[in-house]
């Protein structure tokens, strides 16, 4: 089993200018058969709805406490928790107490057909767009062969971490590559400078696992 890191190669206040390195980078690797999935993470009602009335086919999902449902079925936990898409959810804003920040998502879609209206409607929230089974090529001047179970291109809206979990003023882009990590050196990082380069940008921070 294999595992990816992602290095930092653009970043940027501007998300227009983001989506479009972004896309330049995802070019480079994009197949036939590559997909594009987006999250994001919503702190308020006023963005979870505004997020619905612009997005309404995407998954919301919230908080619930430790066992608060233990033993109840599955059809009676409340649509909030289980899953629910724009159109079903809560009208009244005390529904959502204890439930915050929802969880949004779309997933496993074709490549340009949510990016856009993606980067609309984020607004201040954290989210990400993630390109993935691309394919990256070899680089035989460099020593690596190419790379596809983990050629990725993540683009990160108002946070610099993976993880969603430290929010910032700009919008990084990732590239991610295999994991090889050798007496403490990541021995494919050369690589992900190699394919920085291809698209006219440069590693600008550490990876992030």
């Amino acid at each position: 089993m294999s595992n990816d890191i992602a290095y930092p190669v653009f970043r940027t206040p501007d998300p227009a200018l983001a989506l479009s390195t972004a896309r330049s980078l995802v070019e480079f690797g994009r197949r036939g058969y590559s997909r594009v999935s987006v999250y994001a993470e919503f702190h308020s009602v006023a963005e979870v709805w505004e997020v619905a009335r612009e997005l309404p086919t995407g998954w919301f999902r919230g908080r619930e406490e430790y066992g608060e449902f233990d033993g109840v079925p599955l059809k009676d936990c409340p649509p909030l928790v289980v899953g629910v898409q724009g159109p079903g959810l809560p009208a009244d804003p005390a529904a959502y107490e204890g439930r915050l920040p929802l969880e949004w998502e779309l997933l496993d879609l074709p490549v340009g057909s949510i990016e856009d209206a993606f980067t609309a409607a984020i607004g201040l929230s954290r989210g990400e767009i993630n390109w993935e089974v691309l394919c990256w090529p070899d680089a035989p001047g460099a020593g690596f062969h190419g790379e596809s179970k983990h050629a990725e291109v993540t683009l990160l809206f108002n946070t610099t971490t993976r993880d969603l979990d430290e929010p910032a003023d700009d919008h990084t882009v990732l590239l991610h590559v295999r994991s090889v990590l050798v007496d403490g050196r990541q021995r494919r990082e050369p690589y992900a400078h190699w394919l920085a380069d291809q698209s006219g940008l440069t590693v600008i921070g550490p990876g992030q696992r």
